[in-house]
């Protein structure tokens, strides 16, 4: 018994360790640039073992990058993002309501098909919609592994209310757009804006903006396929929504 609660104890000090870790990462990140996130050293390694480290970023002032760019993103990832305390708890509900209807779909039985020779095109998985708001992306890739459990999403959650308490809402979403994934080895709105437009986050129109900004949940699928139509329509309708985005 002295064992089994000397191992417990050990267990709770490793956990209370790796909270003040963090807490402290938080609070050197409120004056001081990341130099990488959790996200980005795993990408790295991942990189060099195929046996070439392609890497581009460039860390970017919050004042110089486009408030289209900023616009885009807010509007795209997180549209009450100067107004939630971390995690929008409406958005995480609609999105287990589309995903469950997702799932229902795709549990209905298929039609067979009329002939042996006529095969039924497979079923397409459902698609899974998250309700991750910036913060929290920002605390996944910043401090984060990139495994989906409810341990790791419960503490996703706390750190989320974490960075709103001692970061402000600007110095969030500028450590987010320097450090946000923009394809294979691309990370952060400046080397973005130099990879696919060869000018800098300054000078992004409000089209090009759009076109980051969608990128954002699936960036080496769409760097792949630069003329998705997807991709245009989206832009075009995220246009459109940037001037009801509230910037910080």
């Amino acid at each position: 018994m002295k064992a089994l609660l000397r191992w417990i104890a050990l267990l709770l000090a490793a956990a209370a360790g790796l909270q003040l870790f963090f807490v402290v990462r938080i609070a050197l990140a409120a004056s001081i640039d990341p130099q990488s996130t959790s996200f980005q050293r795993s990408e790295a390694w991942r990189i060099a073992q195929q046996g070439q480290l392609r890497w581009r970023q460039e860390w970017m002032p919050y004042g110089r990058i486009s408030d289209n760019l900023k616009r885009a993103v807010i509007a795209s990832e997180d549209g009450s993002f100067s107004n939630h305390d971390g995690v929008d708890w409406e958005a995480i509900e609609k999105a287990w309501q589309r995903n469950a209807q997702a799932e229902e779909r795709a549990a209905r039985p298929k039609p067979r098909p009329v002939t042996r020779t006529q095969l039924a095109p497979p079923a397409k998985p459902p698609r899974i919609v998250g309700g991750s708001t910036i913060t929290q992306q920002l605390a996944k890739n910043l401090l984060l592994s990139g495994e989906r459990t409810m341990l790791r999403k419960g503490q996703e959650f706390m750190l989320a209310f974490t960075l709103e308490k001692m970061l402000s809402k600007e110095r969030i979403l500028e450590i987010y757009l320097n450090s946000v994934e923009w394809g294979e080895g691309v990370f952060g709105a400046e080397a973005a804006a130099r990879h696919y437009y060869r000018k800098s986050a300054s000078q992004l129109s409000a089209y090009e903006a759009a076109r980051l900004a969608v990128m954002l949940p699936r960036p080496k699928y769409f760097e792949k396929v630069p003329n998705s139509g997807y991709l245009s329509g989206r832009a075009s309708t995220i246009v459109a929504r940037m001037r009801g985005a509230e910037l910080p």
